[in-house]
C-alpha cells in the first residue's frame, strides 16, 4: 500500500469514526444530562401534582441559598418545590425524546446554577459534569436521533 492509498484509508476510517461520534453523541448526552433529574423528580411526588411530604420539607426547612457566606431559606418554597418537580419530570422527557432540547438543556443548566447555591460543596462531584453536560446539548442540539431533527425544528452541521 502506498503512501497517498494509506493515507486515504485513514481519512475514510476517521470520517466515518467522526460520523458515528457525531450520530451518537447528542442522544448519549441528552440521556446523561436527563437521568439524573428524572430520578431525582420521580422522588418529588406522591401522586398526581401532590409533593411528597419530603419534598416539601426540604424546600421549607432544609433548602437554602448560599450567597456570599450567608445562608438564605428559599423564596416560596411550596411553589418552589411544584416547580421544581415539574421541570425535573418534564424537561428531562424533553431531552430524551429530542423535543425542544436545546432549551430543556438551558432549563437544566440554570437549575444546575440555582443547585450549585444550594449545595456548594456539590461542584467537583455533580454539578461541573451536568454543567457540561448542558452546555454539550446546547452546543450539539438533538443530533440526528431526536424528534427536533424529525420534524425540521433543529438542524445542526453536525447532524447532517
Amino acid at each position: 500500500m502506498t503512501g497517498t492509498k494509506l493515507k486515504a484509508a485513514v481519512a475514510a476510517v476517521l470520517d466515518r469514526v467522526r460520523f458515528a461520534g457525531a450520530v451518537a453523541a447528542p442522544p448519549v448526552a441528552r440521556i446523561a444530562l436527563a437521568l439524573p433529574f428524572l430520578r431525582s423528580g420521580l422522588t418529588r411526588w406522591d401522586g398526581f401534582l401532590t409533593l411528597s411530604p419530603a419534598t416539601t420539607f426540604l424546600f421549607e426547612e432544609q433548602f437554602q441559598l448560599h450567597v456570599l457566606g450567608a445562608a438564605y431559606g428559599l423564596p416560596w418554597p411550596s411553589a418552589l418545590g411544584y416547580v421544581v418537580g415539574l421541570a425535573e419530570i418534564v424537561l428531562p422527557v424533553l431531552l430524551i425524546v429530542g423535543l425542544a432540547t436545546r432549551l430543556s438543556a438551558l432549563g437544566l443548566l440554570l437549575m444546575t446554577g440555582v443547585i450549585q447555591l444550594v449545595f456548594p460543596e456539590g461542584w467537583v462531584n455533580f454539578h461541573l459534569y451536568w454543567a457540561a453536560l448542558a452546555l454539550s446539548v446546547m452546543a450539539l442540539g438533538p443530533g440526528r436521533l431526536g424528534l427536533d431533527h424529525f420534524i425540521g425544528v433543529d438542524q445542526t452541521r453536525a447532524a447532517r
